[in-house]
């Protein structure tokens, strides 16, 4: 049901005319820790103009991209706190590769909120500016948690309010999700705190399953999933089908999170039959070392996983001008380090932005005259590429599929079957299908998968199950970086495909919920959370200390799965 939503969570929302100037110097004590000048800068080419928000005081401004020798710069002034700049991506030229594939998604035909997004970010709910229906939905089943990682979003702290609603409410955002039109909420992602902990964790999967989410996912550490097999089964009965779990390195000091309790997890992910997804942080100065290993450590454990999917960290919160520039690192920052720590295995060359996809969604459309899954994100938001192990040599995707040749021809045939008649329309895709094989270089596809046949399949199913296929017999590599005040770019936000529900029936980019926790995340948990005095009560041997995880290091470096997982590693880039 549509509602006119009141635009009164921000009220001191101005023009920047009524506001002092500010001054030069005040300028440069910006621009000097870039060693620029004022006005250097403002002699930089523009690559484009956004709205943004002040870090400060949330004003929304204007914003500048620019080019900066091979960096791509964000600067944004406001009239009371002064100038912000901020690294964006850290290649000018990969920028322009991953931006000729941007386009518009449909967004949803029947939005939450019934207004024009004027006030964006601020009257989110999601309104009819947004520009992509939801790819990925997450909902909170919980703010506890059993560790405390520092640059973690939110997690239950002592004093803290508890989050968990009740099933009725779980089945009523499983409901408001799936009813979107015209293509319905189809992945799912359960998160936390830490979801395990919610002791009816099951039957919120089971709730999910049943209003009709094919690709259901646990955010999670993994680590009390290593210590219950059993309970790592029921909730591959239940419908999971990945643990998107936390990873931050291979050693011990990048990883103290959940180091220790990976080749258990690994143990009972393969006992259930879950595949697992590793998600490293990365920040710059703390793991950023050890990415190379990571996707070696995946390759070595490829039987269950299937993705590293990597997430440079989200400066979120007010955080001083030299931290930021010590530990931020972009998603082409990723990139470099990956190539060299590969030794050039995996290259530059080889990652493409996620909305490069749209041509196969706009060509299926057409041909099926039925609407698809739409990947239509903010090409700055996300990167991909498949690797393929034949024998111990690590392929990745593009060595055998001319993917950009490939995604050109499929544009290229939309246009052509565009506006014409359905039988028209199915006739340009069967005569366009047998091409595809010429994009691919069957000397050097790995010998154990006929890639042919894979696309073939995404291609005239377009489901979960035809993707499955491929990636069961692939690692893929992933690299999502969320946003924060200084990086904020409003035409990424109105294209975000990671929503969050909540039980109020609003639906919020991920860079809305996240960035801006006083007006949205935190205020509507804390709206149908309860008091710890009064969740004492229905829970009389609970406290926040017991909730924690007391790691027993001698233990578990004992056990023949920790020298088993961490021993034998082949090192698939050596050179």
């Amino acid at each position: 049901m549509k509602n006119n939503k009141n635009n009164n969570k921000i009220t001191n929302i101005t023009g920047v005319n009524d506001k002092k100037p500010i001054s030069i110097k005040e300028s440069n004590s910006e621009a000097k820790y870039y060693n620029r000048t004022i006005e250097e800068i403002n002699k930089m080419p523009e690559i484009d103009t956004t709205s943004t928000i002040c870090p400060e005081c949330k004003l929304i401004i204007a914003g500048k991209l620019y080019k900066d020798e091979n960096n791509v710069m964000i600067m944004k002034e406001c009239p009371e706190h002064g100038l912000f700049i901020e690294k964006y991506w850290e290649d000018y030229d990969l920028y322009m590769k991953m931006r000729k594939y941007n386009y518009n998604g449909r967004g949803i035909d029947n939005p939450n909120y019934v207004n024009k997004g004027e006030n964006c970010p601020f009257d989110c709910g999601i309104c009819e500016r947004h520009k992509s229906h939801t790819g990925l939905a997450n909902v909170v089943v919980t703010n506890r948690c059993h560790l405390s990682c520092w640059y973690c979003f939110f997690y239950a702290k002592s004093g803290d309010l508890i989050y968990e609603p009740s099933l009725e409410e779980f089945d009523n955002l499983f409901i408001n999700l799936r009813s979107q039109k015209p293509i319905a909420a189809n992945a799912l992602q359960l998160t936390g705190g830490e979801p395990t902990l919610h002791p009816k964790i099951i039957e919120i999967v089971k709730l999910a399953k049943l209003r009709g989410f094919d690709q259901i996912q646990l955010n999670t550490t993994g680590i009390n999933l290593g210590f219950n097999i059993d309970l790592a089964i029921k909730l591959r009965k239940a419908g999971v089908n990945t643990l998107y779990m936390s990873f931050d390195g291979v050693s011990k000091k990048a990883n103290p999170k959940n180091h220790w309790e990976v080749p258990l997890i690994l143990k009972a992910a393969r006992k259930a039959n879950i595949g697992i997804v590793l998600v490293p942080t990365v920040i710059r100065t703390i793991n950023e070392n050890e990415l190379g290993s990571m996707i070696n450590f995946g390759l070595n454990n490829i039987d269950i996983v299937r993705a590293v999917n990597f997430q440079p960290v989200s400066l979120v919160g007010r955080m001083p001008k030299k931290q930021r520039q010590t530990q931020r690192i972009t998603i082409p920052g990723t990139i470099k380090q990956i190539e060299e720590q590969t030794n050039g295995n995996i290259s530059r060359d080889d990652w493409f932005s996620v909305p490069c996809l749209g041509s196969i969604t706009k060509f299926l459309e057409a041909a099926t005259n039925s609407y698809k899954y739409d990947l239509s994100i903010h090409f700055a938001c996300g990167t991909g590429t498949y690797l393929f192990l034949d024998d111990k040599k690590v392929i990745p995707i593009t060595r055998f599929l001319d993917v950009a040749g490939l995604t050109e021809y499929l544009q290229e045939v939309f246009r052509e079957m565009d506006g014409k008649s359905s039988l028209k329309r199915k006739a340009y895709a069967l005569k366009s299908i047998p091409k595809i094989s010429s994009f691919i270089d069957k000397q050097k596809q790995p010998k154990s998968i006929n890639v042919l046949n894979l696309l073939l399949s995404i291609f005239t199913k377009n489901t979960f199950n035809s993707l499955g296929k491929f990636q069961m017999n692939s690692l893929f590599l992933g690299i999502m970086h969320f946003q924060d005040e200084y990086t904020y770019d409003i035409k990424r936000v109105e294209k975000c495909n990671i929503h969050y529900a909540m039980p109020d029936g609003e639906i919020l980019p991920f860079c809305t919920f996240n960035v801006l926790p006083e007006i949205y995340r935190d205020k509507i948990q804390n709206q149908y959370s309860i008091p710890k005095e009064e969740w004492a009560k229905t829970h009389p041997d609970w406290k926040y200390s017991k909730d924690k995880y007391i790691r027993d290091v001698k233990k578990l470096e004992a056990l023949k799965e920790y020298k088993k997982t961490y021993g034998n590693l082949i090192d698939y880039f050596k050179q």
